[in-house]
């Protein structure tokens, strides 16, 4: 809240179907120490969804025809009416500061438009929690190559540098503040969408910030769009997309190749 009272900050939730996992979301969502209002959003609406929407207290809006992620996104963040969004996926969880940390980073650095914490797994179908891993090791050092120790950098070599090889930034761990930057995501994309976004908003004015501490859970699954997207190709062929427009051919292909390596670590 600011000193008038008025949210700062909201989640923004993309609902496809009605996923096994939402309501653990949801409730993660409502038990923030500061408080968002929570928005569900759906090309793919019912009862049953709407239901779990009242059930939680969360506004529901519809849009049609369903055309895939970056539409959904699009849509849910046109939803928000805070500074501030986070795109919560309906799968993960959110530990009970994520929204408190994101909110006091942004005030400690008003130049920032995106705001990103760190994040760990969940896995399916175990249930098991996992901080440490090789792939997450490795986007902690991209992390630190940009930040270099500090909370926020604000020119655009660094905002690049973090993304040159690959994107160590998950979408569901990322704020945004709406009302300095009109992000928008590519609607052709099915796994890549979030790193070229955040490739395009890096040349654009504004900060990005970073809270080293693990403040959600990605949850790892077979039926997440990503893994799907590895296991019909597509990844590997957005992957060398992103690498072409930001290395000389060669290095772009070497790149590609290295990255595909971690593929089975989930992303």
């Amino acid at each position: 809240m600011d000193h008038a009272g008025a949210p700062q900050h909201s989640f923004v939730v993309p609902a496809y179907g009605v996923s096994p996992h939402l309501r653990e979301c949801l409730a993660s969502l409502r038990a923030q120490t500061v408080p968002s209002p929570v928005v569900i959003a759906t090309s793919t609406p019912s009862p049953a969804l709407e239901q779990i929407a009242a059930e939680f207290g969360a506004g529901f809006a519809v849009h049609g025809p369903n055309a895939g992620i970056g539409r959904d996104w699009n849509f849910a963040l046109s939803k928000a009416t805070t500074p501030w969004a986070t795109i919560a996926h309906q799968d993960d969880l959110y530990l009970p500061t994520f929204t408190e940390s994101t909110l006091a980073l942004a005030s400690r650095h008003p130049e920032a438009v995106l705001v990103a914490t760190g994040y760990g797994e969940l896995l399916e179908p175990e249930g098991v929690r996992r901080t440490r891993s090789p792939m997450l090791l490795i986007k902690r050092v991209l992390m630190e190559l940009a930040f270099l120790g500090r909370g926020a950098v604000g020119s655009r070599g660094a905002k690049r540098r973090l993304l040159r090889f690959g994107c160590p930034i998950p979408c569901p761990s990322v704020s945004l503040r709406l009302d300095r930057v009109s992000p928008r995501f590519r609607e052709d994309l099915r796994v890549d969408l979030d790193w070229e976004a955040w490739w395009r908003l890096a040349a654009m004015p504004g900060a990005f910030a970073y809270d080293r501490r693990v403040l959600m859970l990605h949850r790892i699954h077979r039926g997440s769009e990503t893994s799907a997207g590895v296991r019909e190709g597509v990844r590997a062929a957005e992957d060398r997309m992103m690498f072409d427009t930001m290395w000389p051919a060669p290095v772009a292909r070497l790149l590609a190749r290295a990255y595909a390596l971690s593929y089975e670590e989930g992303a």
